[in-house]
């Protein structure tokens, strides 16, 4: 008799734990493809090189090849690590997805430079030479690392040019308004809100309040739950989630390269800025350049 009552006890306990792990499960990893549409990026970024040229080969020049002959689109697989307090979104590479990298077409550039584009590297040309961003498929290097502290309302990025930074900020205000529409993502339902940050970059969210973390990918937060679907329209970019692991560690605090230079997100975007203005305003430029960075 005695037995049978511990078991029942012991079976209940089990029960109540597991219940309590899955509603506060605040820590843990998860696994996102983010999907890039490159042709239609290419197509929107050829009609902007058409606007800006007289005779109207800007574009044509730029790609100097068929558009249609591209990949609809590219897959990059990413993880990020939560817990209660934060965030840290980082490639996955391995060596099949570098191989497919190099292999892919390659851009001209419209002064005669070479660059992948979304593809692998962004190559930027100005007064002061060449500067070259390493993309997530860059071996090697340190890849592009999203980090957002929820305590402190803060970001940091790691990237590389021609040196490696850390570039830091407090997070992005995003105003969200909430729908009725629901999707099943990785196995957990989430509900569709519509975004808008104060420059008027839309973005649409899914999010489950099954993982009572207000976070997400590429620093979006701000909603009561985890973000396990992301898509920025203007951008041709989307994440979704695949995979959900539960675990009880805290924040991997080894991403940060020792060799980076620490600066502001502003200070950034203003050194570069002359590389993206071409016609274009201080305001938009340095806009182009945040959202390359985050998203």
């Amino acid at each position: 008799m005695n037995k049978i009552l511990i078991l029942t006890i012991g079976l209940l306990l089990g029960i109540t734990v597991q219940a309590q792990y899955a509603y506060f499960g605040t820590r843990g990893t998860i696994s996102f493809d983010r999907i890039t549409y490159t042709r239609a990026q290419t197509r929107e970024m050829m009609k902007k090189f058409d606007d800006m040229s007289p005779g109207g080969m800007g574009g044509r020049h730029f790609w100097g090849g068929d558009i249609n002959t591209m990949p609809d689109s590219r897959t990059e697989r990413m993880t990020m690590y939560f817990d209660e307090y934060g965030s840290l979104l980082v490639p996955e590479i391995n060596e099949e997805e570098n191989k497919d990298a190099r292999n892919q077409p390659r851009i001209s550039g419209a002064r005669g430079g070479r660059g992948t584009g979304s593809m692998g590297a962004v190559t930027m040309r100005g007064g002061g030479g060449a500067m070259v961003m390493r993309s997530a498929r860059t071996r090697g290097n340190t890849s592009k690392v999203l980090y957002q502290n929820l305590k402190s309302n803060t970001a940091e990025v790691q990237v590389e040019l021609d040196d490696k930074y850390i570039l830091k900020d407090s997070l992005t205000q995003v105003t969200w308004r909430f729908t009725d529409e629901y999707r099943n993502i990785a196995g957990f339902e989430c509900r569709r809100v519509n975004g808008a940050t104060a420059d008027s970059l839309y973005l649409v969210a899914f999010y489950t309040d099954q993982i009572p973390v207000s976070a997400g990918p590429a620093l979006s937060h701000g909603l009561p739950g985890m973000i396990l679907g992301l898509a920025i329209p203007e951008m041709h970019i989307q994440y979704w989630a695949t995979k959900i692991d539960y675990h009880n560690e805290a924040l991997p605090t080894d991403w940060r390269d020792k060799k980076s230079k620490a600066m502001t997100l502003d200070d950034f975007s203003n050194s570069l800025g002359r590389f993206f203005q071409r016609g274009s305003d201080s305001g938009s430029a340095k806009k182009k350049i945040l959202e390359q960075i985050i998203y």
